[in-house]
């Protein structure tokens, strides 16, 4: 296993990549699920399915490519 900086990761992984990203926030920890849409140098903006966060790379503390949703379910029919 090569361990690497999340932050390096996310410096690497291409644009549309889909990601999680772990961050430091007043009083604890969340988390940004959605596509990578850019990183440089001090911050990476992550499209989640609410709207475009724009993280500080320097609060990352995990980040990682995770698989596509899975399709979503067909309403069922009513008898």
């Amino acid at each position: 296993m090569n361990p690497t900086r999340p932050q390096d990761f996310l410096l690497s992984a291409a644009a549309g990549t889909r990601v999680v990203v772990r961050y430091r926030i007043e009083g604890g920890f969340t988390d940004a699920l959605g596509d990578l849409l850019s990183a440089a140098a001090g911050s990476c903006t992550v499209r989640t399915r609410q709207s475009d966060v724009v993280i500080p790379l320097e609060l990352v503390v995990a980040a990682k490519a995770v698989p596509p949703p899975p399709p979503r379910r067909s309403a069922r029919s009513v008898l």
